[in-house]
This record gives structure tokens, sequence and C-alpha cells, in this order.
């Protein structure tokens, strides 16, 4: 009798709804281990392998890519030029926004480009009659932050020594809590506080998912799945089918899936959560397809001519 050999894959993504919807029907949580102390096995054929959920923030996911300690990790677009040696984009797993995406709120409407000012010698000095503000952001490598990087030097702000953007790395979950609270004048929210910011009493000051769209004429590449390059090409081709499988099962299993995906919905119930799923598990996620390629492309080549990651040249795309 031959008895196959199998080999486990740590997959690595965020605790929220759309990845954990994605990836549900990969969870094997035996004897309880589960979310909400619930048992899991995996809803579709995984081969000869068994993957095992790391969750975690994606800025800590971001560090991990860079040490190459996971098969398969979510990470950001941004992220990417920094361990392409390592790593190859999948064509499944994105999150696009198409005219939505990361915001900037506060609890009072300013210009977005009080986030600069220039710089005197030897110490900055605000413009007269404004001050600076003080901003929190989810991660230095995120894609929400290159946005605005890209974003604010449209509207002005040089980089390098002339101007400054007085920020600070908060956990992604805490940063809505802590621009309430009065510790930062605006904050750049990802993941469900695109959609729960309001009911905290903030206000939206800017869009990036929807100014990248509008003058792109693209969706803004935020995060996608990555493979690593040491599994051999065969093997990534293979796994890639299964991670495609998973989206598929999700999508075609779309109340089974939310339900699982709701013990990682902070502050949601069930139809927003569905609403945020959607968002970011679709068509775009199954594949990029021609201009969701186009977008990544242009999303980081136009970082690299503003110097803000290294050039990464032509991105190559793992499919099926």
């Amino acid at each position: 009798m031959t008895t196959t050999t199998r080999t486990t894959l740590r997959i690595g993504h965020s605790p929220d709804p759309d990845d954990a919807f994605m990836w549900y029907p990969l969870a094997n949580f035996p004897d309880g281990s589960g979310p909400g102390g619930k048992t899991y096995t995996p809803c579709i054929d995984t081969g000869p392998y068994d993957f095992v959920h790391v969750l975690e923030d994606i800025q800590s996911l971001n560090e991990r890519s860079e040490r190459g300690e996971l098969e398969i990790t979510a990470l950001s677009i941004h992220e990417y030029p920094y361990v392409a040696d390592k790593y190859a984009m999948t064509s499944c797993g994105s999150s696009m926004g198409d005219g939505y995406g990361p915001m900037v709120v506060a609890k009072e409407n300013f210009n977005l480009r009080e986030l600069f000012t220039p710089v005197a010698t030897p110490e900055p000095q605000p413009p007269k009659g404004s001050k600076r503000r003080r901003l929190a952001i989810p991660g230095k490598r995120t894609s929400a932050w290159l946005a605005l990087q890209l974003r604010l030097l449209e509207l002005g702000c040089q980089p390098g020594a002339e101007r400054t953007i007085d920020y600070d790395v908060v956990m992604f979950d805490q940063i809505i809590p802590k621009v309430v609270a009065g510790e930062y004048d605006a904050g750049l929210i990802i993941h469900e506080g695109q959609l729960t910011y309001s009911q905290a009493g903030l206000a939206c000051i800017e869009d990036l998912g929807k100014w990248w769209t509008s003058s792109r004429r693209l969706p803004l590449p935020l995060g996608g799945n990555a493979i690593r390059r040491d599994l051999g090409p065969e093997k990534m081709e293979e796994i890639c089918n299964i991670l495609l499988e998973s989206i598929r099962y999700a999508l075609d299993h779309r109340d089974e899936a939310v339900e699982y995906a709701l013990h990682y919905a902070r502050d949601m119930g069930k139809k927003t959560a569905d609403k945020f799923v959607g968002m970011y598990v679709n068509d775009w996620t199954l594949d990029y397809g021609d201009k969701g390629r186009q977008a990544v492309q242009q999303f980081l080549d136009e970082a690299t001519d503003a110097g803000l990651v290294p050039k990464v040249g032509k991105i190559d795309f793992v499919s099926p």
C-alpha cells in the first residue's frame, strides 16, 4: 500500500473577514480548536498539502515575508519590491479597491496639504495660520501608506528633507480609537474601519481608492498573495490552483463562508461583514486580469519613479 507523503504549508493572512472568507475552505482546526471553539476540516481537496493558518496583522506579515518565513503569505503590494527575490505573486487572492480603499479620517475636516509643512532651519515651522497635523498609519510598508505618499506628492509634498510628515505607526485596529481620543489629528485606516469610521464620529478627508481610480482609471492594488519561489515552479502552480479553488468555493457557498468570517468581524454584524467581503473578495480576487496586472505594475512603477520603493521590473504572476 502506497502512502502519500503530506506537506504542511503555512498560509499567512490578516485576521479580518475578507481573508477569513476566502481561506475558509482550507480551514483545518481539529478538536474544537477553531474560531468560536469549533472544529473545521477542509471543504475542498487540498491534494498532498495540509494548510496551517497563520493570522497576523499585515505589518507583521510584511516583516515575515522579508525573512521568507511562510510558504504562502498575504502581503501589501507596497512590500512586494522588497521580497520579489523570495516570492512570486499568485494570480488569485488579491484585494483591489475599485473606486474605494484606504481613507484618511479625522474628527474635523481639513485640507490634506496640512499633513506636510515646509521645513525651516533648524526646526519645522507650520505655514502661517495653520498647524502641522499628526497622523497615525497602519505600517510603513502598507499599500495604504504608499498610496497616501503618492497622493501627497501630487499635492506638492516633496520627498527628502525639504518637507516633513509627522506620523507614527499604530496597530490598524487602534487608529480610529486614538484619533477619537485626540492622540492624533488624523488616521490612515484600512480593513473594516473603512465601513465603521463614521460610527465613531469621524469624517473622511480623503478616499485613496476613489482618488486612484478616478485619476488612473484603474483599481487601487492593496494586498496580494505570494508564494515562496523555493517550492519550485510545478508546486507553485499546483498550490495556486488549490488557492483558486478555495476562493471559488467560498464565493459559491457564500453564507457558510460569511458565517466563518464573522468570527473575525470586529464591530460588524453579518450584513456589514458581507458588504466588506464583497468589496475585497470578487472577480479581482479570482484573477487580476490584464487590468489588475496593469494596476499593480503602474502603482509600483510610480512609486519607483518617486524613489519610494526599489525597482522591481516586470512583475511575474504564478497562475494555476
